[in-house]
């Protein structure tokens, strides 16, 4: 039998359902604000996975850049969710179920849509990491469609559906 996993306190509050569920939240918020429409739920996964990875985070552009532009300019983002989505996934998905049952994400023809008032509109009394996390997936939400069709940004950022 292994040892069980030693977690420090920083990875427990990251990668816990609640802390998750904000995250995924956070991705709908962003793209509620740009977009009116829910987020297509591939899109909040594959946001979430990304806004988790340190490296990915240090390539977002810092202003509205083209999307497709991006995708090519930085093939590392390939690397880096090839390695890492499948285990981000597993720490994700949790965080996805919790808010659907707490009641602060809805899922309707694969579209998820956050309650009103569910999140606070500011990130508030995080650690810097925590923060950085909230702040790329609500940008993450309401950039990436812009790549085009979900299918066609999954495949900019090398994720199969």
């Amino acid at each position: 039998m292994s040892a069980p996993i030693e977690w420090s306190r920083e990875e427990r509050v990251l990668y816990n359902p609640a802390f998750t569920a904000l995250v995924c939240a956070s991705v709908v918020q962003g793209h509620l604000q740009a977009h009116r429409v829910g987020c297509p739920l591939p899109l909040v996964l594959t946001a979430a996975v990304m806004a988790l990875q340190p490296a990915i985070r240090a390539l977002l552009p810092r202003v509205n850049a083209s999307m497709t532009q991006w995708a090519e300019n930085n093939q590392a983002v390939k690397v880096h969710m090839s390695a890492n989505a499948p285990g981000l996934l597993s720490v994700v998905r949790p965080g996805l179920l919790f808010a659907l049952q707490a009641g602060v994400l809805t899922l309707k023809s694969s579209r998820v849509a956050l309650r009103d008032g569910a999140i606070p509109a500011t990130i508030r009394r995080q650690s810097p990491e925590a923060a950085a996390i909230q702040k790329a997936a609500h940008m993450l939400g309401r950039w990436l469609p812009s790549g085009g069709p979900t299918t066609t940004v999954l495949t900019l950022l090398g994720v199969r559906p």
